[in-house]
C-alpha cells in the first residue's frame, strides 16, 4: 500500500470553492478508482483553511493512475491559484492494516 499524508493551506476568500473542488475529487477517487482504498478529507478544528488529506492506494500504479484521473485533473486545475503556499505531501507505507486486511 502507498499512503499519503497531504497538508493545503487555502487562501480564505476560496475556501468555500476548494472544499467543494476538493469533496468532488475525494468521492470520485473512491467510487471510480479501484486502486484508491481510502480518501479522507479533514480540517484543522482552529483553523479551517488548513486541510489534509490521507490518502491510501493499492501501489504505485494505483497512484499515478490517480494522477492521470479526469476528476483530480478537474481539481487540479480549479485550484492551482487557490493555495496559500506550496502543499506538503509526504508518502508512507501502511503498517496496520497489513496490506493483505484492505478491502477492494
Amino acid at each position: 500500500m502507498v499512503a499519503l499524508l497531504v497538508t493545503i493551506r487555502i487562501q480564505p476568500p476560496h475556501r468555500e470553492a476548494f472544499m467543494e473542488a476538493m469533496l468532488d475529487d475525494a468521492s470520485h477517487s473512491v467510487q471510480d478508482e479501484p486502486g484508491c482504498l481510502r480518501f479522507d478529507v479533514l480540517e484543522d478544528p482552529d483553523d479551517p483553511n488548513r486541510i489534509f488529506l490521507y490518502e491510501v492506494y493499492r501501489d504505485e500504479e494505483a497512484l499515478e493512475a490517480h494522477r492521470q484521473a479526469p476528476h483530480f485533473l478537474r481539481w487540479k486545475h480549479a485550484t492551482r491559484n487557490w493555495f496559500d503556499g506550496e502543499p506538503v505531501v509526504e508518502q508512507a507505507a501502511s503498517v496496520y492494516p497489513a496490506d493483505e486486511d484492505w478491502d477492494g
